[in-house]
């Protein structure tokens, strides 16, 4: 299919083609303008991430792109700029499940960041006000809040929509076509383009890449919302009441019949427009009980007087992501010290709990609280290893020798005696604390200071 850019320019009258040319070499000397290029590298250095295929890492940006920039730019002007293939990486994604993320060269990436920076101001103007994702100034909690005050209302009959694979199945001609609808510099629109085509690197094995946008670009965000943007646009122009973020969205409906009707419209606009297939087995129409939304569930409240209150609350799913990753961290057989793993564990807590802040979650912190200090006294209890070792260390810690003997040579596994009196009542919550540590109703409380419930001891 031949671009509607490539074909349309030479229709323009001289005069025309001389100001879109002026045009096209504003955009991308903006694109290439050093403080936007500073501006790019410092947040790609702040984004961290791994290194693509030239293993060049984000620590290295600020000493060696500088050396590369002036050569660098004069491809891009000249039109001779490749980029590097992008690296193929699973990351577990729950449930034996993987997703494939794209990382581009920390060079493209500033490159991309740089684009962007440009790019965004052209079209977040026009974003709709329920588009919540990867947009400045919004975020999940807002979309979760945006939904609650639908369900408030009474629009309790929600379509929910998940779209098969998003990021592996756009349409590059229909993406690019949106994209030009504001962007009328060539250079640009070739670098978007190659950055789009360049094959993934999986296994050791180059592949061809005719759809999609690599989860792992900075530029993916941006484009991911351009395309959706025509989606919010129908929605709109139907009245729907709906809530985006990125490729998860919801549309809310006082009755099932017209929820019913409502999905099939959309889905009939989805395959037809966007070329873009639903998930049938994640989709659905739910009441406010049995749907989640960003880790967010929705809880009834039974006030009387009130109808359609709910109350938020974790969702399933996103408690046994904490405790998974809290098990991985404090996982016996990792070669970590002590403060290490305290120090994870404190931001991985505070992520967490800041995000889920303000729902009714403390009497399930305390539980995981007890379960996470075991897992540090087995920690402990693994690292002083021999039996003699061990010994010396309870008396350290106040044992009388005999016990300290007794103990040193329990025959119980490590798991039993951490959480038996022989670590409880010594490696206690008040020496925990000394070393670093921070339960999660501690932290829970500082972020919600009106909460009354005192702290776990």
């Amino acid at each position: 299919m031949v671009l509607n850019f490539q074909r349309n320019s030479a229709s323009y009258s001289p005069e025309k083609q001389e100001q879109v040319k002026r045009l096209n070499n504003k955009m991308i000397e903006r694109v290439v303008h050093p403080y936007n290029l500073q501006k790019a590298v410092e947040q790609v250095i702040s984004n961290k991430g791994s290194a693509g295929v030239d293993g060049i890492k984000t620590s290295q940006l600020k000493a060696l792109f500088p050396q590369r920039k002036d050569q660098l730019l004069e491809a891009i002007r000249q039109g001779n700029y490749q980029p590097h293939p992008i690296l193929g990486v699973e990351i577990p994604k729950g449930e034996g499940k993987v997703r494939l993320l794209g990382v581009p060269t920390t060079t493209d990436r500033v490159l991309q960041q740089a684009v962007s920076q440009v790019l965004a101001p052209l079209f977040e103007p026009k974003f709709s006000p329920n588009s919540f994702g990867f947009r400045p100034n919004k975020n999940a909690r807002q979309a979760v809040g945006q939904a609650r005050e639908y369900i408030h209302q009474g629009l309790n009959h929600i379509v929910d929509i998940d779209l098969k694979n998003f990021f592996d199945e756009v349409d590059h001609c229909l993406l690019l076509n949106l994209v030009f609808q504001k962007v009328k510099c060539k250079t640009t629109m070739r670098l978007i383009r190659s950055w789009l085509r360049v094959p993934i690197l999986i296994n050791g094995k180059l592949q061809k890449r005719r759809k999609g946008v690599p989860q792992g670009s900075p530029l993916s965000p941006l484009l991911s919302n351009i395309l959706l943007h025509e989606l919010d646009k129908e929605m709109t122009r139907r009245k729907l009441k709906f809530v985006r973020y990125a490729d998860d969205f919801s549309i809310y409906s006082k009755s099932e019949n017209q929820a019913k009707a409502t999905a099939q419209v959309i889905a009939k606009f989805l395959k037809t427009k966007l070329q873009l297939t639903i998930n049938r087995e994640k989709s659905g129409i739910r009441r406010p009980v049995n749907f989640t939304l960003l880790g967010f569930g929705f809880v009834p409240t039974y006030k009387k007087g009130s109808k359609n209150d709910y109350q938020l609350v974790v969702a399933e799913k996103a408690w046994k992501k904490l405790k998974e990753r809290l098990k991985s961290i404090s996982r016996k057989t990792a070669p970590v010290k002590l403060e290490e793993r305290i120090a994870k564990i404190k931001e991985v807590q505070r992520g967490w709990l800041n995000y889920f802040r303000g729902t009714s979650i403390m009497g399930k912190l305390r539980d995981l609280d007890g379960w996470l200090r075991n897992r540090l006294r087995y920690c402990i209890w693994h690292d002083w290893k021999k039996p003699e070792r061990k010994r010396k260390n309870l008396i350290r810690l106040g044992v009388d020798q005999d016990h300290a003997y007794a103990w040193s040579r329990t025959r119980k596994g490590g798991w039993a005696v951490a959480q038996s009196p022989i670590l409880n009542t010594t490696i206690t919550l008040k020496r925990l604390k000394q070393r670093g540590y921070q339960s999660l109703t501690d932290v829970y409380i500082e972020l919600n200071p009106s909460l009354c419930e005192p702290p776990s001891t």
